[in-house]
């Protein structure tokens, strides 16, 4: 999840990374009249055959770039969850498998802009990460402003790998190691956050899990075959950060501050040895 204002570089960057990825991806601009089957699919009435014919929707495909993602209703929204926890949609009675592998990279917009409908719990929790880009610094902005436009350019980006490639990466990943202390010590911050009274609810199973895997992708950009308790803090925001929620506020923004700051008092609350 990219998440930011509107106009900061997210929709490119998403498309930047299913280029570099080497994988076939599909675009979907989410819009408040968008429907589920405009995503998922539908059947049509062949005439020819005198039979129904299922005519895929763009989730069919190895990246799907969701943008603008909060702009959709609710109902549009929860196409989504089957695909992004079981790498699968169900339309018509009939359950497809998507391809592999699939992933999902949608852009947000704050929830204090007009038109945005705030993503649920349970797709919050289907997201690996959400980040923000922030306005650019001086000098990259003044490179924008002198070079061609970057939405030309997307053409000129290459693959930098292959499937086969990028499966032997994830394959990697899952052959860190992580001694008990360590997952002691990730089970402890899961823990904090389940019975600590800043929290209304705890990260779940599934963000736990999600947790280590990108601590342990982390390890494995560093040319590590370990995990250390560094690499569980360098992703702790941006992998739970989305996950976590402190007492109610009074706007959405604020909201969605208060989950980083309640990243920060975690991390200064559970001691890295018990």
């Amino acid at each position: 999840m990219i998440e930011d204002l509107p106009g900061m570089g997210k929709t490119t960057l998403a498309q930047c990374l299913a280029r570099v990825l080497g994988l076939d991806y599909q675009r979907v601009q989410f819009t408040s009249d968008l429907l589920p089957a405009d995503i998922l699919g539908a059947a049509i009435f062949d005439r020819q055959n005198s039979n129904f014919r299922f005519l895929p929707g763009p989730v069919f495909t190895q990246v799907l770039l969701a943008d603008e993602v909060n702009r959709s209703t609710p109902k549009t929204q929860s196409a989504l969850l089957e695909a992004m926890e079981e790498q699968q949609v169900t339309v018509e009675g009939e359950t497809r498998p998507l391809p592999t592998p699939f992933f999902v990279i949608a852009t947000q917009n704050p929830q204090t802009q007009a038109g945005t409908y705030p993503l649920p719990e349970s797709q919050l929790d289907r997201f690996l990460m959400r980040v923000s880009l922030g306005y650019p610094s001086r000098a990259a902005e003044q490179q924008l402003l002198k070079g061609a436009d970057p939405r030309g350019r997307l053409q000129e980006i290459e693959p930098v790998m292959d499937m086969e490639e990028l499966q032997g990466l994830q394959a990697q990943v899952e052959s860190i190691k992580a001694t008990d202390q360590l997952l002691d010590y990730l089970q402890r911050l899961v823990d904090f956050t389940r019975h600590d009274a800043s929290f209304t609810y705890g990260i779940s199973p599934r963000g736990a899990m999600a947790w280590l895997r990108a601590a342990k992708a982390w390890a494995l950009i560093d040319q590590r075959d370990f995990l250390l308790p560094d690499d569980i803090q360098a992703v702790m925001t941006p992998v739970v950060g989305h996950r976590v929620r402190g007492l109610p506020s009074g706007s959405a923004e604020r909201s969605v501050r208060s989950g980083d700051a309640l990243v920060e008092h975690l991390l200064n609350s559970v001691d890295v040895l018990a």
